[in-house]
């Protein structure tokens, strides 16, 4: 979707291996016997986030570039996942000039022209995934990471047929690779729904971007979005949840967070369909408590 989530900063194993690797993750992220809807957490990608707040939820998304400690964001037990955007690289990035150099980069996102497409068959582009871009989230003290802007992949196979043939293959041959390398690690998936279903067994959580609500950037406004809307998004969460039940399901949503009513409307709508909620402004740069009462 050259997705919203990652531009907040100015947001097919074999069998035998599918089997080794849900079997080392069993335990934190492995909620089907409760319920996804029953796990707390959120996004931030703002430079201060709360403590306070922060050490309340289970799970946190940060971005892992700011140059801060994270210890004192983690609450009891709590998962901290680094933001990676793998379908496409901004160019503040320190590894823009090597990618670009070696040609594992394609054209600019139309949609942000600082951020090129990244050509996720390039051996260039796997390479400094793994040995460079995930460690170093990891040597921060992430448990995962959270994986951004991979809609990319289904995109560039559609506007070039040709030149961009095996893209969607060749993310989810990424993914795999990572969850290979790093057995151990929490993974989560922002959409990519066109690999999804080749992914489930190798991430832990999925995420459905603007379920029920977006950011209508031609109105500058926050909309609804349509029953049918909601329902795409959730067959295909559902489909990958049949894959790999342990998978953990969740929902972010857009909406301004003085109009509790309709915040608190959002929280129930997802956790009502068994997936974990969190609603937030477009800017995820702060967290956003859920409306009591």
């Amino acid at each position: 979707m050259g997705s919203a989530i990652g531009r907040r900063h100015a947001i097919m194993l074999g069998a035998g291996a599918v089997g080794m690797t849900l079997a080392l993750r069993t335990g934190s992220s492995d909620r089907s016997g409760q319920g996804d809807a029953k796990l707390r957490w959120a996004v931030d990608y703002g430079a201060a986030t709360d403590p306070v707040l922060a050490r309340h939820y289970e799970m946190l998304v940060l971005e892992p570039h700011h140059p801060r400690p994270i210890a004192p964001l983690r609450g009891e037990g709590a998962t901290l996942l680094g933001y990676v955007s793998l379908g496409e690289v901004e160019k503040r990035r320190p590894y823009f000039a090597g990618l670009d150099a070696a040609g594992a980069l394609g054209a600019a996102n139309p949609d942000w022209p600082d951020a090129r497409r990244a050509d996720l068959r390039h051996p260039a582009w796997t390479a400094a995934v793994l040995d460079r871009i995930v460690p170093q989230i990891l040597n921060l003290g992430y448990d995962g990471i959270f994986i951004d802007t991979m809609d990319n992949a289904e995109a560039m196979e559609r506007q070039d047929p040709l030149g961009a043939k095996d893209m969607v293959a060749a993310g989810a041959r990424l993914i795999a690779a990572i969850r290979a390398r790093f057995p151990a690690i929490r993974i989560m998936l922002n959409r990519g729904y066109a690999l999804l279903d080749r992914v489930a067994p190798s991430i832990d959580y999925v995420l459905g971007e603007s379920m029920a609500s977006r950011w209508n950037f031609a109105t500058k406004r926050y909309d609804l979005l349509s029953d049918s809307d909601w329902k795409w998004q959730a067959d295909r969460l559902r489909a990958a949840k049949a894959i790999n039940p342990a998978m953990v399901v969740t929902t972010l949503d857009y909406w301004d967070m003085a109009d509790t009513r309709q915040v608190a409307a959002l929280y129930a709508r997802e956790r009502a369909a068994g997936f974990a909620p969190y609603v937030s402004t477009l800017a995820l740069d702060r967290l956003w408590p859920e409306p009591s009462g």
